[in-house]
């Protein structure tokens, strides 16, 4: 019997980096490969719904320059996680590492570097990531979604790998492939707010969708929102007669994939490439404070592809109510949306993976 090869996957605090990094263990788990998972604390409130992976939690921390104490405290925990980092590579040798972006997958992989542990580095968004570019100079290879990235200089050119968005097996293999024709019918949107949830959706998005009701537009809201805004939005959409659902948190987007004609959405590259893939047309209103401004491009990129719509955070009041009306009023904005979109698969991102995989491999052998 062979011996199982063991992997470790090293994953940053957010959903971005979270669901890819689980996506991936799945893969590997399926593969036979001997898989634990690294992260910090923030990226364990998602990780611990998933009770089948061994799961190790380190102390992280970004490089915070505001003042001097600062400075010298995160300089701090950032040596003290490499430390413990390589105490834990020692005990817990693996034989590939991959670092899926963000500041907590960062004392790992330098500890691997430091212990000449063959690891690679994954970037899902349109310009690489801070951790990442740190990196770059001791990673073996770096798989990205698209060779589009911006970011990398030259001579880290041939490390670069394409390999596509590494997202749900499921969601690759969904197809919406109907196309409505909604005009003067009902028009079921998605609203997403990302993997924290978008505290001004609920704030901002109930009352453009009361005036879209009061202009006879008929729409049914499925929305993605904080715990404590339930009561709110539930009391705003019942008195004023709209059609709704709302939940929290969800591990399973595909039942309301299903459903829905149009999503609303932050522009976290993992969630993008799931709509695209499953087929579901999209405004992307990107967070304005995101690292680098990442999920601005990412919404310009797809914007430009005509595979969805893009309406910056200061516009949603002046521009949503226009979008919806006209989307309601001509059925084929979102046809020919859908149909750019299937121009577009992931489906050979894990067959992707598993080159890379055979490669360092065949290497050790």
């Amino acid at each position: 019997m062979n011996k199982k090869i063991k992997a470790l996957i090293a994953i940053g605090g957010t959903g971005g980096h979270v669901f890819p990094g689980y996506n991936l263990a799945k893969h590997l788990r399926n593969k036979n490969f001997d898989v634990q998972l690294v992260t910090d604390k923030r990226g364990l409130k998602y990780l611990k719904e998933y009770k089948n992976f061994k799961i190790r939690t380190l102390s992280s921390s970004p490089l915070i320059k505001k003042n001097i104490f600062m400075l010298f405290t995160s300089a701090f925990l950032i040596f003290f996680s490499i430390i413990n980092s390589i105490f834990y590579l020692t005990l817990n040798r693996p034989h590939i590492i991959f670092g899926m972006g963000g500041y907590a997958s960062l004392p790992i992989c330098i500890a691997a570097s430091i212990l000449k542990i063959k690891f690679v580095i994954y970037e899902n968004n349109l310009i690489i990531g801070k951790a990442n570019k740190f990196l770059l100079r001791f990673t073996y290879k770096v798989l990205v979604s698209n060779k589009e990235l911006e970011g990398i200089p030259q001579k880290y050119i041939n490390k670069i790998f394409e390999i596509g968005n590494i997202i749900n097996q499921e969601i690759i293999n969904f197809s919406n492939k109907e196309s409505k024709n909604i005009s003067n019918k009902k028009i079921s949107i998605l609203i997403l707010g990302g993997s924290q949830a978008a505290k001004i959706f609920a704030e901002v998005l109930p009352n453009i969708f009361k005036q879209c009701v009061d202009q006879g537009i008929s729409i049914k809201i499925f929305q993605h929102c904080l715990s404590n805004q339930n009561e709110k939005l539930q009391s705003f959409y019942k008195n004023h007669n709209i059609d709704y659902e709302i939940f929290n948190f969800s591990y399973n987007l595909i039942e309301y994939f299903s459903k829905v004609d149009l999503a609303i959405t932050r522009s976290g590259s993992s969630m993008l490439a799931e709509l695209i893939n499953a087929n579901i047309p999209f405004i992307s209103v990107p967070l304005p404070t995101s690292a680098e401004n990442h999920q601005l491009k990412n919404a310009i990129f797809y914007q430009k592809k005509n595979f969805s719509l893009l309406i910056e955070e200061k516009d949603l009041k002046d521009k949503l109510l226009h979008n919806i009306r006209e989307i309601y009023n001509n059925g084929s904005i979102l046809s020919n949306i859908k149909d750019n979109q299937r121009q577009h698969s992931d489906k050979n991102v894990y067959n992707n993976i598993d080159r890379v995989l055979k490669e360092i491999t065949d290497e050790k052998n």
